[in-house]
């Protein structure tokens, strides 16, 4: 029998693998599993953290393992009655100034925490001091998965989390013996904090619009697939204001069952405050392997698959921008597709019904641009804020709304509880 791998999924997620299409700690055990040759996956017990070789790390680093270890608690002195210091502690912080887990993983390239074993007690100090604990900082937005299937979700500046606890130190209910302190494999997960996300299948153009709304340099060419971290960009707007836009590597059918990139990416959709959807006016082919689908296929398999994701995706606040209305010189392309879609849901009759999503996206506007040509890129950097800012009025109210009501309850419910004991 084959000798088995072990493996650490940091920067790939791959193909089929059922334990990244679960958002808790399972995702994570394919990162301290045992590979098989037939393909299976079972628990290794004395599993340990691949170590990357600090040539070798991922340009983009979205999911990272970390074995954190609780100092020993300090031995007492029972000759004096001394009591040994307690282990410290492995504690995760978000702090916005660390933008990657790339950081994190080239400041701990073993993958590995240890926090200070406690002072012994000695008969010139019979109370040990406690170990020093060991803070790792990561990047706001941070899930930390733990051993028990629990996560915490690290989504504001300074917010912590304890990874392992440290030993207690020797005393009378210990037999005078320092405690091991704990060690747990963490698991450490990214999601993305920006404003707009852009989804689209590949070559739509979404690098090509962020480069020309940003300042961000994304790798853009004339084939799929140029795009295979996400990147982030910011637009700057006359008056100061700053939206953050981040591009998705692009989706392929089957995304939502992890085939290609799949839900590696998709996850980091799931904060944004908005969609916007680049749909290309020309029919698309990823390779021989998929059939030629038009542009309206196209756009109602972008809406199956993140449908297919769940997470509210197609809940969000949309936009839709058609891209490359250059190539279309006669406009009766542009005009045919812009006539399916308004007249949704009657034409998906005109489909197979295997590409009608169970929800459809109700679009917030649809518009056109040429990202390659700066072609009707102001009005949607416009419409970007118009909407946003729509939405979160709309939140505003909603939560206002919630809040006087609850107020009158407790009014009511006091004016009962008076009532009674007249």
């Amino acid at each position: 029998m084959a000798t088995p791998m072990r493996f650490l999924v940091l920067g790939r997620c791959f193909h089929g693998l059922n334990h990244c299409q679960s958002h808790s700690f399972q995702r994570f055990k394919a990162l301290s599993l045992t590979f098989q040759s037939k393909g299976a996956f079972t628990s290794s017990a004395d599993s340990t953290v691949y170590r990357i070789p600090k040539n070798r790390i991922p340009a983009f680093v979205d999911f990272l393992q970390i074995r954190a270890c609780g100092g020993a608690g300090g031995q007492g002195l029972p000759k004096f009655g001394g009591f040994g210091g307690d282990g410290g502690k492995v504690i995760v912080m978000a702090k916005k100034k660390i933008k990657t887990l790339r950081q994190v993983l080239q400041k701990y390239p073993r993958q590995m925490c240890k926090a200070s074993t406690g002072q012994n007690s000695d008969k010139f100090h019979l109370l040990g001091e406690n170990g020093e604990d060991i803070i790792v900082q990561v990047p706001v937005g941070v899930l930390v998965h733990r051993p028990d299937g629990s996560i915490v979700d690290l989504n504001q500046e300074n917010e912590l989390c304890v990874l392992a606890h440290g030993g207690v130190g020797g005393n009378h209910t210990t037999n005078f013996l320092g405690v091991k302190g704990e060690e747990n494999l963490i698991g450490l997960e990214l999601k993305l904090l920006a404003d707009v996300g852009l989804v689209g299948f590949p070559n739509a153009g979404k690098s090509t619009f962020l480069k020309a709304i940003s300042r961000a340099k994304p790798k853009i060419a004339a084939y799929p697939f140029t795009t295979i971290s996400p990147q982030l960009g910011q637009m700057e707007y006359d008056d100061g204001r700053v939206i953050s836009v981040a591009d998705l590597p692009g989706l392929i059918e089957g995304a939502h069952q992890n085939y290609g990139m799949g839900i590696k990416f998709l996850r980091h959709a799931e904060r944004t405050k908005l969609l916007l959807y680049v749909l290309d006016i020309n029919p698309f082919q990823l390779s021989h392997k998929y059939p030629e689908r038009s542009p309206f296929e196209t756009l109602l398999l972008l809406n199956k698959e993140l449908d297919e994701y769940g997470h509210g995706m197609v809940d969000k606040p949309s936009i839709l921008a058609l891209n490359k209305i250059d190539t279309d010189e006669s406009g009766k392309s542009l005009a045919r597709l812009l006539d399916l879609i308004k007249n949704l849901p009657a034409s998906l009759d005109q489909i197979s019904e295997d590409l009608h999503p169970s929800h459809l996206v109700q679009f917030d506007e649809i518009l056109t641009m040429s990202a390659l040509n700066n072609d009707g890129l102001t009005d949607i950097k416009d419409k970007i804020r118009e909407v946003m800012d729509v939405h979160a009025e709309l939140r505003r109210a909603e939560e206002l709304s919630k809040t006087e009501a609850l107020s009158r309850f407790e009014n009511v419910h006091k004016e009962q509880s008076k009532r009674r004991l007249v």
